[in-house]
């Protein structure tokens, strides 16, 4: 099989790392985790003794931009802090933290029945690698079903011959239902006891979704798993590189801070493991989603997840609404405590938008998600715990405040003679960048690549931060495209 991604130079330069991992492995549990924090706070010091520096300062020079900083200095440290202390593998070794009462969660099978689902329109440049990676998965019992969602461009006959060849399901609709619709359509003929989503423009490591099975059998507490996703396509230009980066830290250090308290707030499209049980009730309530009065028809990654993680104060509701449906009306499962975690050893590559509009069109459906869910999500979220609450609610505060941010120090400022606070500003935001940079760098020695990072908090800030209003006022609208070129 010929599949582009640069995963071969990122496992090599990742050599290092894996040798220090697997020198870790070999302490017991307690000793590990007491070297994890001891280094972990080691690294932190120096951007702690800056962050002391200006709390001690705080009182005298109180000012929003100021508490502003501090709480994302705070909250990015946090963050690090569970991502390297906190977080383990669950597809590697037993998670340090899970339910007292695990017994609640019935186990899955030793050896479960997977289907691998994949909805797909108009993309014939990419879609074979994406299915031949899926087809290449060393996961036994697996079911593929591929959903052609009305392709015009050629699509169609590129699944019909991978359909003779790899003896995958192929799904073809006679009319154009959106991205949800079709991958229900799939759920309707999988009989898998997880089901896996990715997306067209994906490819997938051998072993990726076998440890994502793997990490859901071990731990019967975990209705969901999330891969880890890099950038397929990183070399192709520096905003590719950039994002490449930004997705590592993403998965790497956010997720898995998540991760720390089982609460995943979104299992990302590109690699996105469920128990049947834990989300094929809420099927129907996901296609048919609607906010503001309109139908919602992006994929919503966060709103998946948040019936699995909801469903024990929600989950009622939802399954009383679309009781009619086969897939409430067929099987009723009780509603649980899902915890929801993430893999990083399950590797999985995107294409990321090489060029700017491509890009800004990508980031207003992913904000526009992120309102959406919030409104969701956001409803139940404190009852997961002060832990889960903070990192979630923290993270809304950061995106809500971001535009204001923006406003005050790139307009407001300048325009009042305060050109001085604008240079703070942006020194802010790179040295958060800088922090994340270094996280990275930690994780790959010898790769320069970290340099990218401060780009991308600067991209953020001065860029995206506009991006919030615009997709609420046009939250109402949408497509589901996918282009990045």
């Amino acid at each position: 099989m010929s599949v582009r991604t640069n995963a071969g130079p990122w496992r090599g330069r990742r050599a290092p790392a894996r040798r220090a991992t697997a020198l870790m492995d070999r302490l017991d549990p307690a000793t590990r985790h007491a070297l994890r924090r001891v280094l972990t706070l080691c690294c932190l010091l120096p951007v702690l003794l800056v962050l002391a520096r200006q709390a001690v300062r705080l009182p005298e020079e109180a000012s929003l931009p100021a508490l502003y900083g501090i709480t994302v200095l705070t909250g990015t440290l946090t963050m690090l802090h569970l991502a390297y202390t906190r977080y383990d593998d669950p597809a590697v070794r037993e998670l340090r933290r899970r339910p007292r009462a695990t017994e609640e969660f019935p186990p899955l099978p030793a050896e479960p029945r997977v289907s691998f689902l994949l909805a797909v329109k108009d993309e014939v440049h990419r879609i074979e690698d994406c299915v031949r990676s899926m087809a290449a998965s060393d996961q036994p019992r697996t079911q593929i079903v591929v959903v052609d969602d009305h392709s015009e461009d050629g699509t169609a006959e590129v699944l019909e011959r991978l359909r003779d060849e790899l003896g995958v399901t192929v799904l073809r609709l006679p009319e154009n239902v959106g991205k949800k619709h079709a991958l229900v359509r799939a759920c309707e003929i999988a009989d898998g006891d997880v089901l896996v989503f990715t997306d067209s423009d994906c490819v997938l490591a051998p072993d990726a979704l076998r440890r994502c099975v793997d990490a859901l059998v071990r731990h019967p507490e975990l209705g969901a798993v999330s891969g880890h996703c890099r950038a397929l396509n990183a070399e192709t230009s520096l905003l590719a590189r950039a994002q490449d980066v930004w997705y590592e830290g993403q998965f790497r250090i956010a997720k898995a801070a998540e991760a720390s308290f089982g609460s995943v707030s979104c299992v990302s499209g590109p690699l996105a493991a469920f128990r049947r049980d834990a989300v094929y009730n809420y099927l129907p309530a996901w296609a048919a989603d609607r906010f503001l009065g309109a139908p919602f028809r992006f994929a919503t990654d966060r709103q998946l997840t948040g019936y699995v993680l909801g469903q024990l104060w929600r989950g009622e509701a939802l399954k009383q609404a679309y009781r009619d449906s086969p897939f409430v009306a067929g099987h009723d499962y009780p509603a649980r405590k899902w915890r929801v975690g993430y893999v990083r050893s399950a590797q999985v590559w995107t294409d990321v938008p090489a060029r700017v509009r491509p890009f800004l069109r990508q980031q207003v459906r992913w904000k526009k998600s992120f309102i959406r869910n919030l409104f969701f999500t956001g409803s139940f979220m404190w009852r997961r715990g002060p832990g889960p609450a903070a990192l979630y609610y923290g993270h809304v505060l950061w995106v809500v405040a971001a535009p204001v941010m923006a406003a005050q120090h790139l307009l407001w400022a300048p325009l009042h003679g305060l050109g001085f606070l604008t240079l703070l500003y942006l020194c802010g935001v790179l040295l958060k960048g800088c922090v994340w940079g270094l996280a990275y760098k930690a994780d790959h020695p010898g790769d320069t690549r970290w340099r990218h990072r401060p780009l991308m908090s600067l991209v953020s800030s001065v860029l995206l931060a506009w991006l919030l209003p615009y997709s609420l006022l046009t939250v109402r609208r949408g497509i589901w495209s996918r282009g990045t070129a």
